[in-house]
């Protein structure tokens, strides 16, 4: 009989976190089928740079609060109960909603080591190191940046 891939089970205090300027991660699962982790944010703070991913399909579930998301050249609001599907190659931000609070469960599939990222991530939301920094780990994480200015605003047709 094969040896059979153990279940992840992640007990509450168990997790691992990173501390944004305006929120933070709870780090449940790192690579393997999904990475998961859980994203609280403040009052309209964003969440990642704009960005997609190349290998992996994102799922947002929204727990609590409001997300605004853009999807391409799409907003879309979403509040507690709504779910995200982003697949890849979809550049894609998000972040809470202009005066309000934001809890929301993510999962990448399938899986790639990305606590590094996050850690990295929340060290330049409190201004530690430069966003530069993470340029150069676009492939490693499969988090390839996209120039998505003034994104909490629809696009406009030429």
């Amino acid at each position: 009989m094969e040896a059979e891939t153990p279940a992840l089970v992640v007990r509450p205090g168990e997790a691992g976190g990173a501390t944004l300027a305006n929120g933070g991660f709870e780090l449940l699962a790192d690579g393997g089928a999904v990475s998961a982790s859980r994203l609280s944010l403040t009052n309209g703070a964003d969440g990642a740079p704009p960005h997609h991913h190349k290998l992996s399909h994102e799922v947002f579930y929204v727990l609590g609060g409001t997300m605004l998301f853009r999807l391409g050249d799409t907003l879309a609001t979403v509040g507690k109960g709504g779910l995200v599907v982003v697949p890849p190659g979809l550049p894609h931000v998000f972040g809470a909603a202009e005066g309000e609070g934001a809890d929301v469960f993510v999962v990448l599939s399938p899986g790639i080591e990305r606590f590094g990222y996050f850690e990295q991530l929340a060290a330049i939301s409190r201004g530690e190191v430069d966003f530069d920094s993470l340029i150069p780990e676009q492939d490693r994480y499969d988090v390839h940046f996209e120039k998505l200015p003034n994104w909490r605003s629809a696009p406009q047709n030429p």
